[in-house]
């Protein structure tokens, strides 16, 4: 069980304006792919929670992906940290783990809107061998975090907005219902509440088992 404890922070990586990985030191910090932490600044009081990014088996650094949020407390307080610098941790907490990670004939569909696709980084970064496909909705190109990081063919962007003709154009919902959805594969969704709600009620219209599905909002 971890303790409260105080981390160096190690790089923050922006990746747009206003979305960056946060990089901290490991430091024993034990953790379950998709669980979330809590990150408090120092001195300040204050906390919040953000799911985990990097591999369990990165026993160096562990990485946040956050959205900093306008007049966000922590959001933009954590961005402008610099190397050397620290944060307390608390947790880790939450159950929106893989039931059997190490199954790799099992299929898995990750469902994620903007920065809900956290724990689904750390799932694959985790576990190599998992077969799973991301579906990852966003409005601009250029939100496709780190998207080299999955296996060739897995990761499919639907862009909104701006798009190109390597992406699909729409919603993660529009997707879903232009495609043929699998019955037998085991959903994680993650994101706003309103993608996950949508996306359920397709799943349940195309006789996929509740028992199949996992939601975790993102706020």
């Amino acid at each position: 069980m971890n303790k409260k404890a105080k981390h160096k922070v190690l790089a923050v990586r922006n990746l747009t304006e206003s979305t960056y990985v946060l990089q901290i030191e490991r430091a024993g910090f034990d953790f379950i792919p998709g669980q979330c932490v809590n990150i408090g600044l120092e001195k300040s009081g204050i906390n919040r929670e953000y799911s985990t990014y990097s591999s369990v088996n990165d026993d160096k650094k562990m990485e946040f992906l956050i959205k900093a949020v306008a007049n966000g407390k922590v959001s933009t307080a954590l961005q402008k940290l610099k190397k050397g610098e620290q944060v307390q941790l608390d947790g880790a907490y939450g159950k929106f783990t893989l039931k059997n990670s190490q199954d790799t004939k099992q299929k898995y569909v990750f469902v994620a809107s903007g920065t809900g696709i956290a724990p689904f980084h750390s799932f694959a970064l985790s576990y190599p061998r998992l077969n799973y496909t991301v579906l990852h909705g966003i409005r601009y190109l250029n939100e496709q975090y780190d998207y080299k990081d999955y296996k060739a063919g897995s990761y499919i962007a639907c862009v909104s907005q701006n798009p190109d003709s390597k992406v699909f154009v729409g919603r993660v919902t529009d997707y879903l219902r232009k495609n043929k959805v699998d019955k037998q594969a085991i959903y994680y969704l993650c994101g706003n509440a309103e993608m996950i709600n949508e996306v359920y009620d397709i799943l349940r219209e195309n006789e996929v088992n509740g028992s199949q599905i996992y939601t975790e909002v993102f706020f």
